[in-house]
C-alpha cells in the first residue's frame, strides 16, 4: 500500500484506510477479520467515531487491532455535544479506553457544534501534550471553519479535514481541497463510493466512462473511481471495512495511475458542479 505524508504531522500515511461507520451491525469474528486483512494489505489508516454505535464500533477496531497497534494509524473523533474543554478530554479518555489503547494518532472534532473552538483546540492541544493524541483534525469543515480553527490553533497544528467525496459529490474541489493544501492540512475522503446509489449505475454514461478505462488497466469501476478522487497528493480515502472482497479491491486502488485523458474522460462524465454550494455531510 503507497502512503503520503498526513498533511502538518509529516508521518506517512496510507492513502486508502478503512471506514467504520455501522459495522458493529455485522458479524463481529467476520468484520474483525476482513479488518485484520485490511492491515494484511497495508490499510494501516483505520477510522472510527465516538457516535458510531455509541463506542461499539471503537470497541470492534481495538478487538482487530490488538497486537498490532504499532502498525496502525488509529483515528476517532469526538462529537460536538462533548467538545467542550473537559468533555473533549473526559470523550478521548473513554474512546482510548473502548479502543483498548494508550493513544490516538489523530483525533478529530466530528463537525461543527455550539462549543466554541478555542475551547476545543484547548483540549486538543492538551491532549497533545499529555501524549494521549499524537495530532488533531477536524471533519466537515468548510473554509470559514477552517479559517476559524486555524485562527484558534496557528499554523500546522491540525492535521486534516475528513470531508464527504465522491464522483458525484464533488464540491470539496472547489475551495476546501485548494484552501487545505496551501495551509497543509490532509483531505481524507469519507463514503468515497457514495451512499446507497451513489455509485454511477453499470449502464449510465459514467458508469460505461469507469468500465472503459476500468478494462484498460485490468481494474474495477470501484479502483478506478477511488483512483480519481486520489489523483490529489493531499487526498486520503477511507472507504467502508465491509468484506475482504471488498478490501482487497480498495487496496488495488492505491496502485493504479490514470492518464490525463482518463482523469479528462471522468470529469466530463461526473462534472464538479457549480462551485459556492454549501459543504455537503452526511
Amino acid at each position: 500500500m503507497k502512503k503520503r505524508k498526513f498533511g502538518a504531522t509529516n508521518q506517512a500515511v496510507a492513502m486508502v484506510g478503512q471506514g467504520t461507520w455501522q459495522i458493529e451491525y455485522g458479524d463481529q469474528k467476520a468484520t474483525i477479520r476482513a479488518m485484520q486483512k485490511g492491515l494484511d494489505l497495508g490499510m494501516t489508516h483505520i477510522d472510527t467515531a465516538e457516535m458510531y454505535g455509541n463506542g461499539k464500533s471503537e470497541a470492534l477496531v481495538g478487538m482487530a487491532v490488538k497486537g498490532r497497534r504499532d502498525e496502525v494509524f488509529l483515528v476517532s473523533k469526538v462529537l460536538p455535544s462533548n467538545a467542550s474543554s473537559s468533555g473533549t478530554i473526559k470523550a478521548c479518555e473513554e474512546s482510548l479506553k473502548q479502543l483498548q489503547t494508550d493513544r490516538l494518532d489523530c483525533y478529530l472534532l466530528h463537525w461543527r457544534g455550539s462549543y466554541d473552538l478555542t475551547e476545543t483546540v484547548e483540549a486538543f492541544e492538551k491532549l497533545k501534550a499529555d501524549g494521549k493524541i499524537l495530532s488533531w483534525g477536524v471533519s466537515n469543515f468548510d473554509v470559514d471553519d477552517l479559517e476559524e480553527v486555524i485562527a484558534a490553533a496557528g499554523d500546522n497544528k491540525v492535521a486534516c479535514n475528513q470531508v464527504l467525496y465522491h464522483l458525484n459529490e464533488r464540491a470539496i474541489e472547489h475551495a476546501v481541497v485548494p484552501w487545505c493544501q496551501k495551509h497543509n492540512i490532509a483531505v481524507v475522503a469519507y463514503s468515497p463510493y457514495g451512499q446507497a446509489n451513489g455509485f454511477p449505475k453499470a449502464n449510465s454514461a459514467a458508469g460505461k466512462v469507469l468500465q472503459k478505462i476500468a478494462t484498460a488497466h485490468n481494474a474495477t469501476p470501484r479502483q478506478v473511481a477511488l483512483a480519481f478522487l486520489l489523483r490529489n497528493e493531499a487526498l486520503f480515502a477511507i472507504p467502508k471495512a465491509s468484506s475482504i472482497e471488498h478490501l482487497t479491491e480498495n487496496s488495488g486502488a492505491a496502485e493504479l495511475r490514470l492518464s490525463l485523458a482518463e482523469i479528462a474522460e471522468i470529469n466530463a462524465a461526473c462534472p464538479a458542479g457549480r462551485p459556492g454550494r454549501s459543504l455537503p455531510m452526511i
